[in-house]
């Protein structure tokens, strides 16, 4: 079992709790397979998801001939699969300063506990990772090319934290190096998701290289706290179908369980183990609670976290925007220069998938 011990799945089971105060499990619990309500650890099976006898798993899809997602919330015995976890739809907070003040307790409380043995931080100059070096004594770093939005940001805000920042400049040869190395490890090669992971992978393989084994992660804040654009405009975006704010956000939670193992399973090929701090069952449970305004006020997306952060931070890191990493780290962008430049021009379809195929 990875990421809770047996005794707190347990407890988990008997009592249907979703969330019971951990940062994901998934594994084989006494002859049963479970994965948690947000997928936050991968598990993989051979063959059907239903029926028939207990199948081969892993935490890792190379391990296995056909691999399947098993999908969160699920347990799988010899009765075959259920769903024994979903996320609970409290009511939201009856007024904006008590949503921030629990939203502040709770992620004050999960990056504080945070062992900082073997530990760097991943580190962007936003708000989500802004709030982990303010309260870790870990090394920053930070990956993009040299004119980079990331590396600009990250060492602005290194500045205003006192810190010292040590970036990964990107090159098209590490790039052109590392595609098939992600896409080996996540059985993925769509463009978007090795444009995700790359600055994740080559980020670790520095940090791995330093001598550090874990790397600390600002992921899921965007999807608890309303960091999408698609969910700022809900209900007019036709990216989502919710016709609210709040309701949008429960879309984007709903994504984790298939995007976090593509980044979990790049950290791990890359050599160091992820810390989620802000994807704690806490966290999680009052970002459940946020009402629209709570989410997005005006422009302003993450309002809640913002406020809370307003704590740790300067107002000017707690407030920036920023963009998501494969766009900040230019990585995308020389992504697909380099497709192009291999003959993948932008009028096929998915030329940096077919780009990405061709390395392999």
């Amino acid at each position: 079992m990875r990421g809770a011990t047996d005794d707190v799945v347990r407890a988990a089971l008997a009592s249907s709790d979703p969330l019971p105060g951990t940062t994901g499990f998934a594994g084989e619990l006494d002859g049963t397979l479970v994965r948690d309500v947000l997928g936050r650890e991968p598990l993989f099976i051979e063959g059907a998801l239903s029926g028939g006898p207990m199948p081969d798993w892993s935490h890792k899809p190379t391990e296995l001939a056909d691999p399947e997602l098993f999908p969160a919330g699920c347990v799988r015995d010899s009765e075959g699969e259920r769903t024994v976890w979903t996320l609970p739809d409290p009511e939201p907070f009856d007024d904006r300063a008590t949503a921030t003040e629990r939203v502040r307790g709770a992620v004050e409380m999960s990056v504080d506990s945070v062992d900082t043995d073997g530990l760097a931080i991943a580190f962007s100059g936003g708000v989500d990772s802004a709030l982990l070096a303010a309260r870790l004594d870990a090394p920053l770093y930070v990956t993009g090319f040299p004119e980079s939005h990331d590396v600009e940001a990250a060492r602005s805000a290194a500045d205003l934290l006192d810190r010292e920042l040590r970036v990964v400049e990107l090159t098209h040869d590490a790039i052109e190096r590392a595609v098939p190395e992600i896409a080996a490890a996540t059985g993925r090669t769509d463009a978007m998701s090795v444009q995700i992971a790359l600055p994740l992978y080559l980020t670790a393989e520095r940090v791995a290289a330093d001598g550090f084994d874990r790397l600390a992660l600002g992921q899921g804040a965007d999807e608890l706290f309303g960091g999408y654009a698609k969910v700022e405009k809900a209900p007019d975006d036709p990216r989502v179908e919710a016709d609210t704010v709040r309701g949008a956000q429960r879309e984007v939670i709903a994504t984790l369980p298939d995007q976090l193992p593509r980044d979990v399973l790049a950290l791990w090929a890359a050599g160091v183990e992820p810390v989620t701090p802000l994807l704690h069952d806490r966290v999680v449970s009052v970002a459940l609670r946020l009402d629209d305004r709570m989410l997005v006020d005006g422009e302003t997306r993450k309002w809640a976290l913002r406020q809370a952060a307003l704590h740790s931070l300067p107002e000017s890191i707690a407030m920036r925007d920023k963009k998501a990493a494969q766009y900040g780290s230019l990585a995308a962008r020389e992504l697909d220069r380099l497709a192009r430049q291999a003959g993948y021009k932008r009028r096929m379809d998915d030329h940096v998938t077919k780009y990405i195929e061709s390395l392999l």
